[in-house]
């Protein structure tokens, strides 16, 4: 069945749900612990409540327009402040601040990931608690000036503060990203829109290279490393002023868009099972995700998945620069993989979009691509280089791996908390994943670093096979749900506030 299709047929049926529900949410007062923030949106308008396929289809356009331009962006400035470590070392970074030392190089890799862990559930519980947009706004404006703070460390001991600060604040853009997501989409359009945001972490290291062979030619008081933290910073500072005027938010207090277009933008999502907005911490929602078998294989999936970003963050531009090319040319040589990782997270998550139930089978194909290139670049003689760079370019396929992981995260879980607490999860286990990758590569082990792609191999493969037990797990609850007579419904898409594993109607993907 294609997405379009989905689509219709669901329409009529979501809006008879939707005149049932209202009735009951205007006869009484609108209950906001129980109740998802959409009810109250939907019994506020008096309008028409049926709407055509049509006009439903050119408001999706319309929200792609306002809302997956300014998050792509924002995630492209994410991605290249934490690949900025990687070209900036390649320019005096280890000399001047003493990183080449032991392990300290990794070590300032790893401290930006251990300020992920401590950073996204404050985040992510205070854009529960205040307009999601403007702490967005908040944190990218402030994790501008950390960035720029680089360029002013002396020592490693100041540049690990800076990292840790730094990974501390931009730890919660991608679970507000997720939450995003899951409030303007349905899970049938959910693949494709977390697809063309996460790309960006691609396709921006199509250009950072560039600017930064720009940047690596100046001669002035400083040193070139640190130009590339003052221009990326001054960047990041100005991009916070335009999500603060632009990013929508939530469809339950749009802006932008007309009383009508809200009506159906919060209406339509009752076939997600999984509500738009609910303000109340409920610890209750926590304990059920903790409980929940299909959270912790996420996590523990995506922990080993992300082991490898340490090699391909951290020491890509180094390793590239082991095989005998300059500096400049190391980063130059850096921008087809740009193209290649970028393409690979976007197809991903096409492919999950046109296609039901493929996305665990999407997941364990790019896994698969990251072995191949950590066996190229594990076992290859030096001298062949066109293998090495091959491997170099699809080492990062891991990245569709994980966005796709993110896809179905967000389509299985339902209750706002839960959501909010699995989605900064997934997340803390990226962070897990990166404190350690970074730390295998050792200095005494280069350039064949053998104990580090020993272990990426295993990590990745074993991810593989528990991303299979995931995809089992959720075909046999969906078959003893449906055995037990209740059929997937929307009957407390909103009003109830449920949890995933408390509404018998609710449905895995996998």
């Amino acid at each position: 069945m294609s997405p379009g299709s989905e689509i219709d047929s669901g329409s009529q049926y979501e809006q008879k749900c939707s005149h049932a529900h209202l009735e009951k949410a205007q006869s009484a007062e609108f209950n906001t612990v129980h109740g998802d923030e959409a009810m109250k949106s939907m019994a506020a308008y008096a309008g028409d409540r049926e709407w055509e396929p049509e006009e439903e289809e050119k408001l999706v356009r319309r929200i792609d327009r306002k809302l997956l331009p300014i998050m792509a962006l924002s995630y492209g400035l994410q991605y290249y402040d934490k690949t900025l470590l990687s070209q900036a070392a390649i320019f005096g970074l280890r000399e001047d601040l003493g990183l080449f030392v032991g392990n300290r190089y990794s070590m300032a890799a790893s401290m930006f990931y251990l300020g992920w862990i401590s950073g996204a559930y404050p985040t992510i519980y205070t854009a529960q608690l205040f307009p999601i947009e403007r702490v967005c706004a908040a944190v990218i404006l402030i994790w501008g000036g950390v960035l720029m703070a680089a360029a002013a460390c002396t020592n490693f001991q100041g540049f690990y503060a800076q990292r840790f600060f730094l990974g501390f604040l931009e730890a919660g853009i991608a679970p507000m990203f997720m939450l995003v997501i899951g409030g303007w989409y349905k899970k049938n359009e959910q693949a494709l829109r977390m697809g063309i945001w996460y790309c960006f972490t691609g396709y921006i290291s199509m250009f950072t290279p560039l600017i930064n062979f720009g940047l690596g030619h100046l001669q002035g008081a400083l040193s070139p490393w640190q130009y590339m933290f003052l221009c990326a910073g001054a960047v990041t500072v100005l991009w916070s002023i335009v999500v603060l005027l632009y990013l929508p938010g939530d469809p339950t207090r749009s802006r932008g868009f007309s009383e009508r277009e809200t009506y159906i933008a919060v209406a339509r999502l009752r076939s997600n099972n999984t509500g738009v907005r609910n303000l109340h911490f409920k610890s209750s929602q926590v304990l059920d995700a903790l409980s929940d078998l299909r959270f912790w294989l996420i996590i523990s999936i995506a922990t080993l998945t992300m082991i490898t970003n340490g090699p391909q963050s951290t020491f890509q531009a180094i390793i590239v620069n082991s095989f005998g090319f300059s500096r400049l040319n190391s980063l130059l040589l850096l921008m087809p993989f740009g193209f290649i990782i970028g393409t690979i997270q976007l197809v991903g998550p096409y492919v999950a979009y046109k296609y039901a139930n493929l996305r665990t089978y999407i997941v364990i194909a790019c896994q698969c691509l990251t072995i191949m290139s950590s066996l190229l670049l594990w076992l290859l003689p030096r001298s062949e280089l066109g293998g090495l760079l091959v491997g170099i370019y699809f080492l990062g396929s891991f990245g569709g791996a994980y966005v796709v992981l993110m896809i179905i995260q967000v389509a299985n879980t339902a209750g706002y908390t839960k959501r909010a607490f699995t989605s900064a999860g997934i997340f803390i286990a990226y962070s897990a994943g990166n404190v350690i990758g970074p730390l295998l590569f050792r200095s005494e082990d280069a350039p064949r670093y053998v104990t580090g792609w020993t272990i990426v191999v295993v990590t990745q493969a074993t991810a593989a096979v528990l991303t299979l037990v995931y995809r089992y797990f959720c075909m046999w609850e969906n078959q003893r749900r449906d055995r037990s007579g209740i059929m997937e419904s929307y009957d407390h898409a909103f009003e109830d506030d449920l949890t995933d594993q408390k509404n018998p109607q609710f449905r895995y993907v996998y």
